[in-house]
């Protein structure tokens, strides 16, 4: 099979897979042009509400496959940061499934997803010291807003590899499960997302990626979903909810 990402949709989660198994991953200048339209397409079905990326096997993504930078690395930072920001930019929830290595563009894809649960023995790394490469400043930004400004220069100024137990202890990571306990807890963290107001999960996104022109607008939308007497109604009445306010896309 060819390098690419493969996806489905079941019980309302997306999942995209990264398949390149006979590069660890590796993200081909293809695979990340093909990453934003089909977050935009993912994004647009009323039938997902959260999504998560993960890599073939027992590899989330050994970074971007190198052969692509020997003609144009520029262009091929390019479509790595349209990747990157198109899965931030994702209006709903979104989880990374980390198993063994996440490292240089797999490291980036993680780091914008809004959360990362990671198998125990996981290995993460930011690399482009090792190439000579500038880390794009948006890239830079995001990762210093997960760990802070030490640890991120940590990461950035050696290239080193880390285990879960650090990338825990940084915030890099959210969870770390034992071995072959990954998938369950993406599942039922999946189904818990899954069950909660998308009018809370789409405002909460948007105020702590620093939005603070939207106060208005969100309280707006409150006042008009009806997800919050639904919410009341169903705790009073010791029922789960049904919420039914979605997040609209244009177009």
């Amino acid at each position: 099979m060819e390098p690419q990402l493969l996806h489905d949709v079941a019980d309302s989660v997306a999942t995209v897979v990264i398949h390149h198994p006979a590069k660890l991953n590796a993200m081909t200048a293809a695979m990340w042009a093909a990453l934003p339209p089909l977050l935009d397409t993912l994004a647009a079905d009323p039938g997902v509400r959260t999504l998560v990326l993960t890599g073939e096997g027992g590899t989330f993504c050994a970074g971007a496959d190198i052969s692509t930078l020997r003609d144009s690395p520029e262009k091929a930072q390019a479509l790595a940061v349209r990747a990157e920001e198109a899965l931030a930019a994702f209006p709903k929830p979104t989880l990374a499934a980390v198993r063994g290595h996440c490292v240089g563009g797999g490291s980036q894809l993680a780091a914008a997803c809004d959360l990362r649960f990671a198998e125990e023995g996981s290995l993460f790394g930011v690399t482009p010291a090792k190439l000579g490469i500038v880390y794009p400043a948006s890239s830079t930004r995001r990762l210093v807003s997960l760990v802070g400004p030490a640890a991120a220069k940590y990461l950035l100024f050696s290239g080193e590899l880390i285990d879960t137990a650090r990338a825990l202890r940084t915030g890099l990571v959210d969870e770390v499960l034992p071995e072959d306990e990954l998938a369950k807890r993406v599942t039922e963290f999946t189904r818990i997302l899954v069950s909660r107001s998308q009018l809370t999960q789409a405002a909460a996104k948007e105020f702590a990626g620093g939005r603070a022109d939207r106060d208005a607008h969100w309280s707006e939308q409150a006042r008009g979903s009806g997800d919050t007497a639904e919410g009341v109604a169903a705790f009073l009445e010791r029922r789960p909810p049904r919420f039914t306010w979605s997040v609209p896309f244009p177009g």
